[in-house]
């Protein structure tokens, strides 16, 4: 039986685009001992593409890491499905506010090492002593405290467009490098409080016990990270002290939190949080473009990428094999060519 998409990512992403199915995007995640990881991501596989879900999934020995969308229809269907995975019973899920229905256009499933690229020896410390969770209006009560530091786990792709006021934003392309970042900078907040956020909590169920194991005594979590935030905000009426985007890690690249836009075009300096990848595959640039530079250049992030995009699709495919076309993929934002990004 086959366990892997097959079909060229170019039609599931038309077929997507065009579909008018209604879907719900959600994420969740859960630490948990799994034997056998590659025998559960094959069991889910086999449930989860009957019920048409989308997105991207990763399953270690440590856990389950999901960022997916379901058919509407078939919501319910999947959550009865959860419920039969004794340590997914009762898994908080993380539903996106700000929908397109077109998060994901295939089904990925991947055994891991780790559900989040973290390099720590989890051996060396206890990774279940976690800091307190806080609800929204927790976390609103404990950030108004002077005597509290708010921590932006994330990268430095994802705060540009969003973030909490007056957060720590380390200047970080993963979660790996800002460990030891956030650590020193942490230094001479020993005794405050020390809350942290991320997208949608997993990295600061790590993080947290980690600075716990460091010896910092305070340690607290926004529970459910910037998506349940967000929702529980909506839903109880509370402060919004999130500013612009959140970044997401699907196609959708971004959910509107607030009105305000605190970044910039990359390329021409004008008010903007509308993240893209470069349209030249050989680059596939992670940026930051307005609608007027995105008509200018085509979609991508400079002439040469726009004239690359012009050639024929046998030339374009004969060009990627050459060593000097490298993907820009993981420069996220940083690459020389982006003029504007430089002069910040």
């Amino acid at each position: 039986m086959q366990l892997h998409n097959r079909v060229d990512r170019k039609i599931l992403k038309q077929q997507i685009q065009e579909s008018t199915e209604k879907r719900i995007t959600l994420s969740f995640y859960q630490y948990a001992h799994i034997g056998n990881p590659t025998l559960f991501r094959d069991h889910l596989y086999l449930q989860w593409s009957e019920l048409g879900a989308l997105g991207r999934v990763y399953v270690a020995n440590e856990g389950i890491n999901a960022q997916i969308n379901v058919p509407k229809d078939y919501f319910e269907q999947f959550q009865e499905q959860l419920a039969t995975i004794t340590f997914l019973e009762n898994v908080r899920l993380n539903i996106a506010i700000d929908d397109d229905h077109k998060s994901f256009y295939k089904l990925k499933i991947q055994v891991k090492n780790k559900i989040v690229a973290d390099g720590l020896n989890d051996a060396s410390f206890d990774v279940t002593n976690k800091g307190i969770h806080l609800k929204a209006d927790d976390f609103n009560a404990l950030t108004d405290d002077p005597d509290t530091v708010v921590v932006d786990m994330r990268n430095h792709y994802e705060s540009e467009v969003g973030h909490f006021g007056n957060a720590i934003l380390p200047d970080v392309d993963s979660f790996r490098e800002s460990l030891p970042k956030v650590e020193n900078m942490l230094k001479e907040h020993r005794e405050k409080n020390i809350v942290m956020y991320c997208t949608g909590g997993i990295r600061c169920e790590k993080a947290s016990a980690y600075f716990k194991h460091k010896g910092f005594d305070h340690v607290y979590q926004l529970e459910g990270g910037i998506i349940n935030y967000a929702r529980q905000v909506q839903e109880k009426g509370l402060p919004n002290k999130f500013k612009g985007k959140n970044f997401v890690f699907d196609e959708r690249l971004g959910e509107r939190i607030s009105d305000e836009v605190i970044s910039h075009c990359h390329q021409c300096g004008a008010p903007c949080d509308t993240h893209t990848n470069c349209q030249n595959e050989a680059c596939h640039l992670l940026f930051i473009q307005c609608e007027r530079c995105a008509e200018r250049y085509n979609g991508c992030c400079t002439p040469d990428c726009q004239e690359f995009i012009q050639l024929p699709e046998e030339e374009q495919k004969a060009l990627r094999k050459l060593k000097q076309q490298k993907r820009n993929i993981f420069r996220k934002g940083r690459s020389e060519h982006l003029k504007h990004r430089l002069q910040q």
